[in-house]
Parts: C-alpha cells; sequence; structure tokens
C-alpha cells in the first residue's frame, strides 16, 4: 500500500513537471518568438525583390541561405552559445552589458568602452522596436488583397486602426490576455509548418536547399547581387535577439525546447513550401505567403497573420518597455513614469511617454512607406546592428569573466562576428531607400542616453566641489546647539560620507536638527533583482546620526517606505509618521567653464526638470516630504 502510494506521489509529481515546463514553452512561443515567428509574412518576397528574376538557382540559393542563417545566427550564436550568458536568470544588451563590466575596472577606458557599446546597442533596439510593428502588422493586413482586391484600399486605415487600438491598449496591460498569446502562436506554427509541408509534399526537390553549397554557390556566382541579398535574408532572423532578452520571463531550457523543436522546424517547413511554390509558379512572388493557403483559407488566414503580428509587436514594444526601466535604474535615462499593470507580475509595466513616442513613430512610418516591401528596406540595421554588438559583449563576458580559452573565443566568436558584420554592411547599402529611419532614431536615443550620462557625472562633480565631509560636521555638533526637535528626519544623498546640501540648507534657515538623522542612498546594482535580506545596510554614528544604503536591482522597483519598514527587523524602527523626508530641488544652470557643448548641458537641464519627481519614482509619501531648493552650475 505504501509502494502504491509513493507510485502515485510520483507520478503526479512528474506530471505537475511535464505541465510546468509545457506551460512555459507555450508562455515562451506566445511572447519571445512572435518577431521571429512572423518574419515569413515578408521574408521571401523581399528577398526576390534583391535578387530579381525567379529561376532555380536563385530559389535554392535564397532558401539555403535562410535556412544555414537561422541555424548559425539563431541556433548556434543565440540558442547555444549567448545564452549561456545570464545575468541570474535575465538576458538582454544591458543585462549583457553589467556582466561584461565585471570584465573591466570602473573609471577605465576598457569600461567605457563596454558601457559605450550597451548603450548603442540599447540604442538601436529602439530603433527595432519602432519598424517591427509597422512591418508585421502591414504585411499581416496586405494579405486582404491576396483574399479579395476589393478591400485593398483599406489596407492603410485598417492597419492604422489596428496599430492605434494595440498602442493605447498598453496602459491596461498585458496580463488579461498573456493567457491567449500562447495558444494563438502555438497554433499559428502549426499552420505554418502545415502550409509549408503540403507545399514540400508535392514537390520534394526543393529539400536539395538544406545543401549549403547552393547559398555559397549563388553567393560566389554574382558577390554583389549576393552581397545585397544578404539584406533580405537577414529579415528571416529578426527576433533572434528577444530569445536572449526575454530569458528571464521564462527559463533557458523552455526557450531552447520551444526553438528546437517547435519554432525552428515550422519556420523551415514554411520557407521551404514558399520555396517549391516559386519553383513551379513563379508568378505567386506577389505573395507567396498567403498563395501557399486554398483560396478558401486566405481570408482566415489574414484574420490569424493579423492576430499573430499584434502579438509579436505587443512582446517588441513590452521589450521596449522592459529596457527602458533597466536604463532609469543603470542611469542611463531619466527618471520616468512608470506605472505596474498587475499586481503579480512584476515584468507588466508601462512607460506612458515612450508608448507614446513609439506609437507616433510607428504611425508616421507606415503612413510614410505605404507598403511592407517598402519598410522592409528600413529593416534589418537595427536588427544586425544590435546582434553586432551582443556578439563583442558576449565575447568580453566569456573571456574576462568565464574565462573561455582565448583562442578557442576568439574563433567562435570572430565568426559569429563576420557573419554579423556581413549582415549588417549589407544592410548598409539601404540607408537611402529608408534605412536612415532606425538608425536615425538610434543616434536620437543614444544621445541622450550619453548627454544623461555625462550630465549626471559632471553633477556630482559639481557638488563634490566644497563638500563638507560627514565626519567634520559630526564633531562640530555640540550638546546644546544645534537644536534637536523630536522626530526622525531623512535626507537623500548619493554619497553618506558627505553632508547633503538639503541638510545644510535646512540648517541654515531653520537652525534646527532632527532628534534622529538618517542620510539614505540608493544604489542599482548590476544584477537583475536584490533580495530582501540583502536590500538594507545600517551604519550607526555618533550623535544619532546613521546611514542606511538601499540595493536595488535594475529591474526592481525602488520603495523607500517599504524598505524602512524592513529596519525594524534590524532593530532600527523608523515609524513613517514621525519622519519627514528632506529633498534638494536643484536649479542646474549651464557653466561656461566645462567642456560640455552647451547644446548637450540645456538637453541635459532639459531631462532634468522634466523627469519624474524623486518623491514619486521611490514610493515616498508626498505628506512626508519637505523639498529645499537651490541652485548648481554645470
Amino acid at each position: 500500500m505504501a509502494q502504491t502510494t509513493s507510485n502515485t506521489v510520483i507520478a503526479e509529481a512528474t506530471r505537475t513537471a511535464f505541465r510546468a515546463r509545457y506551460g512555459l514553452m507555450i508562455g515562451a512561443l506566445g511572447v519571445v518568438y512572435g518577431d521571429i515567428g512572423t518574419s515569413p509574412l515578408y521574408t521571401v518576397r523581399q528577398c526576390f525583390d534583391d535578387v530579381g528574376a525567379v529561376r532555380e538557382e536563385s530559389v535554392l540559393g535564397v532558401l539555403s541561405l535562410i535556412a544555414w542563417s537561422l541555424f548559425i545566427v539563431v541556433t548556434l550564436k543565440y540558442v547555444i552559445v549567448i545564452m549561456r550568458a545570464d545575468n541570474r536568470g535575465e538576458g538582454g544588451i544591458l543585462a549583457l552589458t553589467a556582466l561584461a563590466l565585471r570584465a573591466a575596472n570602473r573609471g577605465t577606458r576598457r569600461a567605457a568602452w563596454i558601457i559605450t557599446a550597451g548603450m548603442i546597442g540599447a540604442a538601436l533596439f529602439y530603433g527595432d522596436g519602432v519598424i517591427t510593428p509597422a512591418i508585421s502588422v502591414l504585411s499581416a493586413v496586405e494579405g486582404i488583397k491576396v483574399a479579395t482586391p476589393v478591400f485593398e484600399p483599406y489596407i492603410l486605415p485598417i492597419t492604422v486602426l489596428l496599430l492605434l487600438l494595440l498602442f493605447l491598449f498598453q496602459r491596461r496591460g498585458t496580463g488579461r490576455v498573456g493567457d491567449l498569446f500562447g495558444p494563438i502562436m502555438t497554433l499559428w506554427f502549426v499552420v505554418l509548418g502545415c502550409l509549408g509541408a503540403a507545399e514540400i509534399a508535392r514537390h520534394p526537390a526543393i529539400l536539395s536547399a538544406l545543401y549549403p553549397v547552393h547559398g555559397i554557390g549563388f553567393l560566389l556566382a554574382d558577390p554583389f547581387r549576393g552581397f545585397i541579398l544578404l539584406g533580405g535574408v537577414v529579415l528571416a532572423v529578426t527576433g533572434a535577439e528577444a530569445l536572449y532578452a526575454d530569458m528571464g520571463h521564462f527559463g533557458v531550457n523552455p526557450i531552447r525546447n520551444a526553438w528546437l523543436y517547435f519554432v525552428f522546424p515550422a519556420l523551415l517547413l514554411n520557407y521551404f513550401g514558399q520555396g517549391a511554390l516559386l519553383l513551379h509558379e513563379p508568378g505567386a512572388l506577389a505573395n507567396p505567403f498567403y498563395l501557399l493557403a486554398p483560396p478558401w483559407a486566405r481570408l482566415p488566414l489574414v484574420i490569424l497573420s493579423s492576430i499573430a503580428t499584434v502579438i509579436a509587436s505587443q512582446a517588441v514594444i513590452s521589450g521596449a518597455f522592459s529596457m527602458t526601466r533597466q536604463a532609469v535604474q543603470l542611469g542611463y535615462l531619466p527618471r520616468l513614469e512608470i506605472r505596474h499593470t498587475s499586481e503579480h507580475e512584476v515584468g507588466q509595466i508601462y512607460v506612458p511617454k515612450l508608448n507614446l513616442f513609439l506609437l507616433v513613430a510607428v504611425l508616421a512610418l507606415v503612413l510614410g512607406f505605404h507598403s511592407s516591401d517598402n519598410l522592409g528596406a528600413a529593416y534589418g540595421i537595427a536588427v544586425t546592428g544590435t546582434m553586432t554588438i551582443t556578439t563583442i559583449l558576449a565575447f568580453a563576458y566569456m573571456r574576462g569573466v568565464l574565462r573561455w580559452s582565448f583562442y578557442w573565443a576568439l574563433l567562435l566568436f570572430g565568426f559569429f562576428l563576420a557573419v554579423d558584420a556581413l549582415f549588417f554592411s549589407a544592410n548598409l547599402l539601404k540607408i537611402r531607400e529608408g534605412g536612415w529611419v532606425p538608425l536615425a532614431i538610434a543616434v536620437v536615443v543614444y544621445t541622450v542616453m550619453a548627454t544623461w550620462r555625462t550630465g549626471r557625472a559632471q553633477l556630482v562633480a559639481a557638488r563634490a566641489v566644497g563638500g563638507l565631509p560627514l565626519e567634520n560636521f559630526l564633531a562640530s555638533i555640540k550638546p546644546d546647539r544645534p537644536v534637536r526637535v523630536p522626530g526622525t528626519a531623512v535626507f537623500t544623498t548619493a554619497n553618506n560620507n558627505m553632508v547633503p546640501n538639503a541638510l545644510l540648507h535646512n540648517l541654515k534657515h531653520n537652525h534646527v536638527l532632527a532628534e534622529r538623522v538618517i542620510l539614505m542612498t540608493v544604489i542599482t546594482e548590476d544584477i537583475p533583482h536584490v533580495g530582501d535580506d540583502q536590500r538594507l545596510e545600517i551604519r550607526h554614528l555618533d550623535k544619532n546620526f546613521h546611514t542606511i544604503t538601499l540595493h536595488y536591482g535594475f529591474m526592481d522597483q525602488p520603495n523607500i517606505p517599504r524598505a524602512l519598514a524592513q529596519c525594524r527587523m534590524m532593530q532600527f524602527p523608523v515609524k513613517l509618521l514621525e519622519t519627514s523626508f528632506f529633498v534638494g530641488r536643484e536649479k542646474i544652470v549651464a557653466s561656461k567653464k566645462t567642456r560640455f557643448w552647451r547644446w548637450r548641458k540645456n538637453l541635459f537641464i532639459l531631462m532634468s526638470n522634466t523627469m519624474l519627481d524623486a518623491t514619486e519614482f521611490f514610493r515616498i509619501p508626498p505628506n512626508r516630504v519637505i523639498e529645499l531648493g537651490g541652485q548648481i552650475e554645470i
């Protein structure tokens, strides 16, 4: 009887574990693979815009290059190698930057180069975040003219309406429909595979394109045309960065298994199905994806494609929100309003200003380029640029931190870098045709990041000039002066070894000190999350002065009242109703003494004046805050 019970428990535990793994894989399909999963809508057609006539050698060459790009870039580089670089389970360009920085000393030139590379990669990610919703949704809606030409004049209005609804929905959060994303994308990949497999069954000779000799031979036969073609082939691997960026949401194994056993085969089947169709019906180049389906299935396929591209766009937008939160926490962007749209899921957030920026930019692209073919020329530069930087940062981490063999690391990442450089340089040819758009967006974002970071450094340096060491200040305090009044005063400061300006201003004007004074510093670590047991660091000084250092990860949301509540567990209770928070509100003015360009100074001052108030960002109760003004030059 005991043995039977034990077997039942083991069986139930096995089923539970299987359901959990299966659920994570389905979730990964809905979030991670939306972008790369909708690439068959436009990739083959875009490739033949660059190749020209549909001939057997061109079809086999294009398919061979697509198949091996998926294997080298996605399977080998990201799924097998890059996903080993996890920052306590989290991935993405900024998480990788934090990892690579561990191989360099802070303040050195090498560290500066790593940070610069990370900011450029993040800036390019925003460029990709604008292009992806535009080309994905537009290419799906364009299927209407294949199903029935009557609706062709309504393609742009329908696309604009879908995009408006998508971005307006962001403020409501994705929690309510999140459970639907996985099953819908599962259906999408099943349809992709079935459509392709049916056509391959009719023309199995297309499978010979799996031999890399077709792709290599096509490139060598006409190197210039082949080089141009690579700018279209790269569209098949857009979204590969999402595998790494979303690693923290689902874990390594579910993402790997979903790719290897489901997504990769479905994509290959569909691409080869489109190729088989073109071999025997060259006229199908007008839209080989939709023409794979029988006439009765094309309108339902348009509807499913539109839903799939909206889901893919949702994933990119959510990724941009997450990237923004990381950048704010790491000090690359000013404080922004970040709303949490779920009480249970930390990752579900909404950034109003970024959402408006993305909406305006995406609509401008759709109305400016009119078709997915035109947008295809603008797509690829941002993606390949981010991939290239990921390769460089991963090499720095693998070699500098994990201590991989120099020669093996150089050989492997040198190969990846050569592939990335080929794709990136091929896409540079598209700059005049629209490739300048994501580059312009990336330049703007990088300028904002670099200006903010440099300005903050100069602001810290300016505050340090003439600063009063805390040790000297404590020595000057006498038993009878200044007057101590009941209560606790908390002063936020970047350096708790120096006296905050707000404390000096308060003492100068009010001539009193609180009975207990706390100097509080918030530090963002280079890890995604910091546990509550490592949150606080308290130091007790003379004259009832104390310092509290709060540690947060770059994906944590700072909450000072909650952190102060934890002080009770460390035998240092802080009663919020008896505590006042003194916050310095400085007026920053431009000085002629620094080498900081005037327009960058003005940009930094503008960002400082419009950023989210520290009280709101740190969740400090407004009725407990006292603001003290001042002026500082940079």
